[in-house]
């Protein structure tokens, strides 16, 4: 079929008997390449090297439960807390690699990747605390978790194992350094590491604790304890870190955007809708036309969605006004 495929490409006999020899070669060279593979890894598995945020989470005194209740009693307390901890993941796109008993490993940034894995994994911590802290044992006493989050550069992917031992193997700092902080985190308590508080900005509110020497890590690690979320205007504001910087080359659209704004004043009703793709800096443009009317008289109204509302067709409309009414996270949602 091939020879003949050739052929109809007007190369005369000669060359394609050595191209056709040369494909042949090549198939043999691919079946011993795939013969090679070592056992237990698939060879349709391929790695890949990313930024990764992982997450570790336990169910704390799981230890102590074993001696105080009947197996069938600890086996219904585990299914409930994995279930909380799997409905407040999913919420944000996490991936569940492994269960561990009472523990349970996350990845956010594998198999998809988001803009915003740290957050996202630090609010399914936080939402998974709190909902863990609703679950009770039998005899009333109230459960709770603790979570470490750590991000870094990984190898993902490998598939090690055979049969329902299986899994993707994550090679890099990041799964040691999340189960370290998960160990060293108090009961309800979300902890990251310094590189995972960098991509945060200012969307949550921390709490430092030190540094720490942490095993299997050869350098102090610095321990933030997320004690909230942090109520800001809007995304951008909220990942924003430090000064902004100079607004370059768009000169032209922002001179448009303030001819608009006096043409309203001068009650000719105008409206604006500002498209780009994903960072080429459609919120950075309207904060520096806010910045610009800043000492003119107006009133600024926000709504903006959210990637973690999607069942919430109201979300922007409730959002606007908890801010308008300076309703905080510590405020009892009653």
């Amino acid at each position: 079929m091939l020879f003949r495929s050739l052929a109809g490409l007007g190369l005369s006999l000669g060359p394609r008997r050595r191209l056709q020899q040369a494909v042949s070669r090549l198939s043999e060279f691919r079946e011993a390449a795939q013969a090679d593979i070592p056992a237990g890894r698939s060879r349709g598995s391929e790695a890949e090297r990313r930024q990764l945020t992982v997450m570790f989470c336990d169910l704390v005194g799981s230890t102590e439960l074993s001696t105080k209740l009947d197996p069938e009693e600890l086996r219904t307390i585990v299914t409930r807390f994995q279930d909380a901890c799997r409905s407040a993941i999913a919420s944000y796109d996490g991936y569940i690699a492994r269960y561990m008993g009472d523990g349970i490993l996350v990845y956010f940034g594998y198999p998809r990747a988001h803009e915003d894995e740290a957050e996202r994994a630090v609010r399914a911590g936080l939402e998974l605390v709190r909902a863990v802290g609703q679950l009770h044992t039998p005899t009333g006493e109230p459960l709770s978790a603790r979570v470490g989050i750590a991000t870094g550069i990984v190898v993902v992917g490998d598939l090690i194992g055979t049969g329902a031992a299986q899994e993707k193997a994550v090679v890099g700092d990041a799964p040691n350094l999340a189960a370290r902080l998960q160990g060293l985190a108090e009961p309800g308590q979300v902890l990251v590491a310094d590189a995972t508080r960098l991509l945060l900005g200012a969307g949550f509110e921390l709490a430092w604790l030190g540094t720490r020497e942490v095993r299997g890590v050869d350098r102090p690690v610095e321990l933030y304890a997320v004690t909230g979320e942090r109520t800001t205007d809007s995304r951008f504001e909220a990942r924003r870190q430090g000064e902004l910087m100079a607004l370059v080359g768009r000169d032209q659209e922002l001179a448009l955007l303030r001819d608009r704004w006096h043409q309203a004043v001068a009650s000719e009703g105008q409206m604006v809708l500002l498209i780009g793709e994903a960072g080429i800096g459609k919120s950075r443009i309207t904060r520096a036309l806010m910045d610009a009317l800043a000492n003119e008289s107006h009133t600024r109204i926000i709504y903006q969605c959210s990637p973690y509302q999607t069942d919430s067709a109201l979300y922007p409309v409730i959002e606007h006004l908890r801010r308008a009414c300076q309703f905080g996270a510590q405020h009892d949602e009653a």
